[in-house]
Parts: C-alpha cells; sequence; structure tokens
C-alpha cells in the first residue's frame, strides 16, 4: 500500500520536494505514526510549525466549533473570530494593526509593499529599496525569494526583483556602509532558522533599531519562523529590548493550519487603506477560530515558559555530546530552535535517526536542526540524544 501510494504521488504531483519514503498516517503530541504503524519522535514539528503538537484536542475542538457555523464569507464583511485574533495579537506585542493572509510568505510580501507604501505616501518614491541579510531566508514568492539572500533560491527564476540589497548577518558596520537615502527598511529573521539557526550578538539588534531610527527607515522583523513561543518568549524580538515598525507571523500561529499576520505600528499601517492590499482567503473564520485557541493556549499553559526550560535542558544534553565527539563543531541556538553543526555532512544522520525513531531536520547541509513541538518532554529529549550517542560513535561510518 505504501508503495503504491508514494509511486501514485510520484506520477501525479509536481516533483517540487524531495520526499522521505514515509506515509505519515497520524499524531499526537510529540509523536507520529507511519502506514505501517511504526512511531517517530517528531523534532520537526512541520518545520516549526506544530508548537501545541499534533492534533491538539482544543484546536481540532475549536476548528470544528467554527466549522458547524460558518467557513467564509471574505474580508466584505466583519467576523468575530479574526476581530478576536487580531486583538489578542496587537495586546500582546508593539503592534496598532494586524493584516491577515494565509503563509509566512504572503506576510512577508505584505511587509514589503506596506514598508514601500509607507514612503510613497509620503511622496518619497525614490525610496523603495529594502536592505535584507545574507543567508535569510523570507519565501517562494517573487517578491519575498527576490529578498532572500541565498542564491541556491532565486537560482532559475533571473531577473529576480530590484530594489533589494544584501549584507552579512550580525555585521552593523557591513549595514552601516549600504544605509543610504534609498533604503526604506532593513528586514531581517531575529534568528535566522534556514540560514543554519544563527543568532545575532545581543547588541547587534538594538543597533540595527538605532541605525534604521537615525536613517528614518523602517525596521521589519521576520518572525514566521521565531514567533508564537518559538525561542522561550512570545516573540523574539523581547529578547533583545527593542522592538520593529512591522513583524510577520505564519507557521506556528496556525499549529498547522495556514495563516500568516502581518503586525504594523500605526503611523505605518495607514499606508494599507481600502484597495491597496487583500487576501481573499486572509483571516477565515475557522482558521482564525483555531489560532485563537493556539494563542489562548500558549497564555494559558505558559508555553514559551516551558520552551525555555526545555531548550536550555536540551542545550545542556547536546553539550555532553559535544565534550564525547570531535565531529560536532557547535552548538547554536535559542529556545527550542536549536542547531548542532558538524564536521560532516548532516543528512546520513538524519536518515539513520529516522530509521530509529526520530526525525530531524538539517540545514546548510551540516547543522542539525530541531524544531520540536514546545510541549517535548525531557524524557523524550534524552532519548534523542542517546540516539545521537549511539550513531556518533559509528560516526566513521559516515
Amino acid at each position: 500500500m505504501k508503495e503504491d501510494l508514494i509511486q501514485r504521488a510520484d506520477t501525479v504531483m509536481a516533483a517540487t520536494y524531495k520526499r522521505f519514503p514515509l506515509v505519515i498516517e497520524r499524531g499526537q503530541g510529540c509523536t507520529l505514526w507511519d502506514t505501517d504503524g511504526r512511531s517517530y519522535t517528531d523534532f520537526v514539528a512541520g518545520i516549526a510549525v506544530c508548537n501545541l503538537g499534533h492534533a491538539c484536542p482544543e484546536v481540532a475542538q475549536a476548528l470544528c466549533r467554527q466549522a458547524e457555523k460558518l467557513f467564509h464569507v471574505s474580508n466584505l464583511y466583519y467576523t468575530l473570530p479574526q476581530v478576536e485574533l487580531a486583538a489578542w495579537l496587537v495586546d500582546r506585542s508593539f503592534a496598532d494593526r494586524v493584516f491577515f493572509c494565509n503563509s509566512g510568505a504572503e506576510a512577508n510580501e505584505a511587509a514589503i509593499k506596506l514598508a514601500r507604501k509607507s514612503f510613497y505616501d509620503k511622496g518619497q518614491t525614490d525610496r523603495y529599496k529594502i536592505i535584507t541579510m545574507e543567508k535569510s531566508f523570507h519565501g517562494r514568492t517573487f517578491a519575498t525569494l527576490s529578498a532572500t539572500g541565498q542564491d541556491k533560491i532565486r537560482e532559475g527564476y533571473a531577473p529576480v526583483l530590484s530594489g533589494f540589497e544584501f549584507v552579512p548577518f550580525n555585521d552593523i558596520d557591513a549595514l552601516k556602509r549600504r544605509m543610504s537615502d534609498d533604503i526604506c527598511a532593513v528586514m531581517l529573521e531575529p534568528v535566522q532558522g534556514e540560514g543554519g539557526v544563527i543568532c545575532p550578538d545581543q547588541a547587534y539588534i538594538a543597533a540595527v533599531r538605532k541605525l534604521c531610527d537615525d536613517a528614518g527607515a523602517l525596521l521589519i522583523f521576520d518572525e514566521v519562523q521565531t514567533g508564537m513561543g518559538r525561542t522561550g518568549r512570545l516573540f523574539a524580538y523581547e529578547h533583545f529590548g527593542v522592538s520593529p515598525d512591522i513583524m510577520t507571523l505564519a507557521k506556528a500561529l496556525g499549529n498547522g493550519l495556514p495563516i500568516g499576520a502581518m503586525l504594523a505600528r500605526e503611523n505605518v499601517a495607514t499606508a494599507f487603506q481600502p484597495g491597496a492590499h487583500a487576501s481573499t482567503f486572509g483571516g477565515t473564520p475557522v482558521i482564525t477560530a483555531a489560532a485563537l485557541e493556539v494563542a489562548r493556549i500558549m497564555e494559558r499553559e505558559h508555553i514559551p515558559e516551558r520552551c525555555r526550560i526545555a531548550g536550555e535542558y536540551f542545550k545542556g544534553r547536546l553539550q555532553e555530546l559535544k565534550e564525547r565527539h570531535e565531529l560536532i563543531e557547535d552548538i547554536r541556538g535559542v529556545g527550542l530552535l536549536v542547531g548542532l553543526k558538524l564536521k560532516t555532512p548532516g543528512a546520513p544522520i538524519v536518515a539513520e535517526c529516522m530509521k530509529r525513531g526520530f526525525l530531524i531536520n538539517c540545514t546548510q547541509e551540516s547543522i542539525l536542526r530541531f524544531i520540536p513541538p514546545l510541549i517535548i518532554t525531557n524524557q523524550e529529549i534524552d532519548a534523542l540524544v542517546a540516539c545521537l550517542d549511539d550513531i556518533f560513535r559509528g560516526e566513521k561510518a559516515y
């Protein structure tokens, strides 16, 4: 059955993903089961999406309750779940207004448009360029791949959109040298996830904020991966004592349901008036009802704090591994966005972990990325560390 389904999928679906030969059938908490009945402890969480774990019963119930009442009416009308979710986000962030869409790429697209539009409305039509970071990842739409600082993402799509400049992440001097009167915004991830789990120096983000203020430019934080508790705070910008003018969310906001959000300060958000931007499915009642339940659970169950504690424990256990295995070069990350940089390619380790019942991820060829549900337990962490320890003892085979 599994082989037939995989063969059928490879015949009828676009070959845009290099999938593992697993057919996942169901999940609960931090565990997934395939169609062969094998279980896997999940340290990927749908790529930092299922922060509350799989099949969270409260979220499923909220979705079903709303689905029985109203699926969709478009944004020509007000709906209660959408307004309540927007208010929750505004009340707990720097922002005054929220625009809902369907994905992180769409949220970043909206942020790019809003930044440009805000200067256009002030008559500064020559001020449209956005500085982003090398090794950044902002999405796969034309604007967001153009904003992404990785050649492999842009390859094959030339000419990409103009108006984006790249500087090294965590290098304030490089950013200073590039700032000029044609820059409308600086856009960055507080922690680069796809770029290799790269954390900036504590002073860097504050310095970027000051530089933008001095230049009269906007600061955009892409928190698609870091937002909603992943770093041990509700939003990653809280670690740095500064806030952006625009922030984007997606991934964990819906715990697996497709939703994105762009948050902005009032003085910037006013550039979006009726007709300036839109999304047919942005913030539908069913999706926002589920996301609102996600938000309430995050707060009620103190999920960001639980993430912080689990992340410290996890990094401590990985440090023990590093002391025993020379192939580990570095441990990096914050909260439960954790990277283990190896001196060898990481793909064989990912494959071997899968054979042993653990799903992990590799980025930038040699960095094992761990982004489990934020409800992961110490026992589950210990089991993965023991698995890695056993694999690394036979490292010559890899």
